[in-house]
């Protein structure tokens, strides 16, 4: 087992090189088959060897974007949805560069049936992978090591993939250090769940000396110092952290970003939109927008745009969150809402500057002002422009609770670039259609926040460094 681990990363690459080669002689046989043979001035082998292997790039780059090519990190049907995915973006961008090259359009029949190839070979080196990668890599046994807060609900969403993780053990640090020690050697890693600082740093540097595998769940200052940098003037190490938001020009550059897109998305758009809003109109008569007061940048409101999905008086006893069997949805605000649909006129906003097409989710004041009575620190969020998709989004769910959403939005603005909003923007197609991304909150709950939330916070507010 230890030798099979060690040599890990090796098997995982040569296992993605497999699915990368497959497709891209795939298309080297479509190519050389069919198109070649069809452009006005044909190519040197060397050209069509150099554009296979662009193919084979391209293919990479979208693969890791998605994260496909992560054998044993995925589910297996996350994995086929992620490599068909970054399958289409490829094949998209090399009908382009063949009409490019042909200098006008040509038949895409034959990249359609080299498509339906892909999605045979996807599906099969998934589930050989998965295979081969399970014989060699039993799921970890682990040990939770917790204070006053539970760990249940995160034993119960690690133990969900019995793939990768057995936590198997538990133990409250009351039990003493020392015993705490003798017990880790005992599991292959140990996972550090919301203890105090001082606590939870003596058991870090035990796992480090060691050499013990640790997870750890990190806070609100962990998260801050990710996005800071590295001084080196002098001999003793430096970390600066500016907590300014955005630049000046990182700012400039953003807008200029979501000015393009949203005109763009506008454009093309627009046609299911007006589907959207004869549907909405059609189903009760009542408005086809829903429009409601929100905060983005500094606190600022702005009134955001929605198609309505939930009946008139949908809040006729106040503001909540929408729940999983929430009776107030429409029939054609829940495929709206399955669909993302509803979100479509927030590009109106974006153009306006009210919002940009990436940042944290605005949140209505009312809400924003339950969470900081437990979450203080959930104002942080303010530091950018409201986004019409984001971190959250993207690595969270509709129901994430408001204190991980808080360190997700952190961990975008304090490691902001304008690639990381591309690669959002991209990764937002792939939760697109991805049911559990939106699920609403628990039926009895008016908000996102659980009972534990105030217990997590005030432990940080006592116990940070």
């Amino acid at each position: 087992m230890k030798r099979a681990e060690y040599y890990k990363r090796i098997i995982v690459f040569l296992l993605a090189s497999l699915v990368i080669i497959a497709q891209s002689a795939v298309f080297g046989y479509t190519w050389y088959s069919y198109y070649h043979k069809l452009i006005f001035e044909p190519f040197w082998n060397k050209g069509n060897w150099t554009l296979i292997a662009l193919y084979g790039l391209i293919l990479i780059l979208f693969s890791r974007l998605y994260g496909g090519l992560k054998v044993g990190y995925l589910k297996k049907m996350d994995i086929v949805y992620s490599l068909t995915l970054a399958m289409l973006c490829t094949n998209v961008v090399a009908y382009l560069q063949i009409t490019l090259i042909n200098r006008w359009f040509l038949s895409p029949l034959p990249l359609l049936l080299d498509t339906l190839v892909d999605v045979v070979i996807i599906v099969a080196w998934t589930f050989g992978s998965g295979f081969i990668y399970s014989k060699l890599y039993k799921a970890r046994r682990m040990l939770v090591i917790y204070g006053d807060r539970k760990p249940d609900e995160l034993i119960r969403k690690m133990n969900s993939r019995k793939d990768k993780y057995d936590i198997s053990g538990k133990v409250h640090i009351s039990v003493g250090e020392k015993e705490i020690y003798k017990m880790m050697h005992d599991y292959e890693a140990v996972i550090i769940w919301d203890l105090p600082s001082e606590t939870r740093n003596r058991y870090l540097k035990h796992c480090f000396a060691h050499s013990i595998r640790c997870y750890v769940t990190p806070k609100i200052s962990d998260v801050i110092l990710t996005g800071s940098d590295r001084i080196h003037l002098f001999d003793t190490p430096l970390l600066v952290s500016k907590n300014m938001g955005l630049t000046a020009e990182q700012m400039f550059l953003k807008r200029i970003v979501d000015i393009v897109i949203s005109l763009i998305g506008i454009l093309i758009s627009s046609p299911i939109m007006l589907i959207c809003a004869i549907a909405v109109k059609l189903y009760d008569g009542g408005p086809v927008f829903y429009r409601q007061e929100r905060l983005t940048y500094k606190g600022k409101t702005f009134r955001i745009f929605k198609f309505r999905s939930m009946c008139v008086d949908s809040e006729k006893h106040g503001a909540r969150l929408a729940s999983k069997n929430d009776s107030r949805i429409t029939p054609v605000g829940k495929v709206l809402r399955n669909l993302h649909f509803d979100e479509l006129p927030q590009l109106f906003n974006i153009l306006m500057g009210d919002m940009s097409i990436v940042g944290p989710r605005p949140e209505r004041k009312v809400i924003l002002k339950e969470y900081q009575r437990e979450i203080p620190e959930f104002y942080y969020r303010l530091k950018v422009k409201a986004g019409l998709t984001g971190y959250a989004q993207v690595y969270g769910k509709y129901n994430t609770t408001p204190y991980d959403k808080l360190k997700l939005d952190l961990f975008y603005i304090e490691n902001y670039s304008l690639l990381l909003d591309f690669k959002l923007m991209l990764m937002t197609f792939k939760i697109l259609f991805q049911k559990e991304t939106s699920e609403g909150v628990n039926d009895a709950q008016v908000n996102a926040l659980l009972d534990s939330t105030a217990d997590i916070l005030e432990d940080e507010d006592e116990n940070e460094d």
